[in-house]
């Protein structure tokens, strides 16, 4: 008879359901683990299981077997290489907790993403990103991963395991343990202000190498975008900061409130999204701090519906002109929710990384009611849009393309599912919807 580990928990029955209430799934059994021992048996012992965090994924991903397991409570910091600049710690970790730590050590992740509440498995698996630099998985030295019968395996950088496995969806094996290489930490000094389409898309190849930190909040139906600067400079350095007017931090409260009718009048979006530019994205700011300090949203006022297309950085210029030409139409309903979220990765060797041998920009967009999600239309174009020039999504977010699409975009998502199926070949942590994308029966 199975024993059940001291610190394991075990639920019977019950509905998962994701961070915005939009996918729900009814599972058997509910694990919560709290160390590697217990994540290799409950993966030994379940025929079909995934694994989940803070469940914020827009991607139906993290549920939907009759097993899930719970590795928010696995989430230790287990050791630090002061000589290296290396922290290691288990999967389970909010990025909050890690970015913290590795902070109070002196150290940085040059390249943070947007939020800190996610798990760091869950944010690697997925391929999570910020810009200026490469992707989160990038930074990765080893993870240590429990593979479909229960048994462990290193894996460290160089070997010929470790680009398939950086972004890996969670269909090859587990993250358990992961060691991460930083750098030291430094300030940057952070400039804010709006520019119009034709200059802030100007000449973005000088701009991406002129600035330590570039991202611009792009506002559809106003001609303009909110441009991001960032550049190192000594900590001791006084700056005069600009804060902007003290009414800003209402931003998320006037647009829910302008947003909540848009599924019904889409039309409505424009004028909402000519509104909050001229009042919520008009006014320089000026700031310094830590990367991390200075950049990371530290909370979610509200849950959100996203979706989120990347394309080669030489290609962005003429599909965002077609983009931005579509959207402003009247004749359809494709009006899209502010910002959209411009940020730029610089090119790897990841499998199914989104900057794959190519340096990178990605676009988010997003719908500011995520119960209407479904009926969103921009979600829809901007997906046709990058398709066809070969943009790629993320993983974590929503996107309708499946396997015949991905061969296209990913020249070795082919070699990637004959990995998958060599080390899961009962399909343990396909769900109905990486069953779809992967195209498995």
């Amino acid at each position: 008879m199975h024993k059940y580990l001291p610190t394991m928990t075990r639920k019977e029955k019950g509905v998962w359901v994701s961070w915005n209430e939009n996918i729900q799934h009814k599972y058997k059994n509910l694990y919560t683990v709290q160390t590697e021992k217990e994540l290799q048996e409950v993966v030994e012992k379940s025929e079909k299981l995934r694994i989940f965090g803070n469940k914020q994924s827009s991607a139906d991903i993290s549920a939907g077997l009759e097993t899930l397991v719970d590795i928010r409570n696995y989430n230790k910091i287990l050791s630090y290489d002061d000589t290296k600049l290396q922290i290691t710690v288990e999967a389970g970790i909010t990025l909050e907790t890690l970015i913290e730590a590795i902070e109070n050590k002196g150290w940085c992740i040059p390249c943070l993403p947007d939020i800190n509440t996610v798990t760091l498995g869950g944010a690697l698996a997925t391929g999570t990103h910020g810009t200026s630099g490469k992707i989160l998985a990038q930074y990765v030295q080893s993870f240590r991963i429990v593979l479909a019968d229960g048994t462990l395996k290193e894996v460290i950088d160089g070997d010929e395991l470790m680009d398939a496995l950086r972004v890996s969806m969670g269909v090859l094996g587990v993250f358990s343990t992961i060691t991460i290489a930083c750098e030291p930490n430094y300030t940057l000094h952070v400039k804010e202000a709006p520019q119009k389409d034709a200059i802030w898309t100007k000449n973005l190849k000088e701009k991406i190498d002129q600035y330590d930190f570039l991202r611009v909040l792009w506002m559809p139906h106003t001609d303009k975008g909110y441009v991001i600067t960032g550049d190192k400079i000594a900590p001791e350095k006084n700056i005069i900061e600009k804060n902007g007017p003290s009414y800003l931090k209402y931003r998320r409260d006037v647009s829910k409130i302008l947003y909540k009718h848009t599924h019904t009048y889409p039309w409505f979006t424009s004028v909402a999204n000519k509104i909050l530019a001229l009042a919520f994205f008009n006014s320089k700011k000026e700031h310094k701090g830590s990367l991390y300090q200075a950049t990371v949203t530290k909370s979610r006022g509200s849950t959100l519906e996203l979706a989120e297309w990347t394309i080669a950085l030489d290609d962005f210029q003429k599909v965002f002109e077609e983009l931005k030409a579509e959207i402003n139409k009247w004749s359809n309903k494709s009006f899209i929710h502010i910002p959209m979220d411009v940020r730029f990765i610089k090119a790897d060797n990841s499998w199914l990384s989104y900057a794959y041998k190519q340096d990178t920009v990605t676009v988010g967009c997003v719908s500011r009611n995520a119960q209407t999600a479904d009926s969103y239309e921009a979600f829809k174009t901007v997906e046709n849009i990058f398709i066809k020039h070969g943009g790629r999504p993320h993983w974590g977010k929503r996107f309708k393309a499946r396997d015949p699409e991905m061969e296209q975009l990913y020249p070795k998502w082919n070699d990637f599912k004959n990995l998958r199926k060599k080390l899961d070949p009962n399909n343990k942590f396909l769900n109905t919807y990486l069953k779809e994308l992967f195209d498995e029966k």
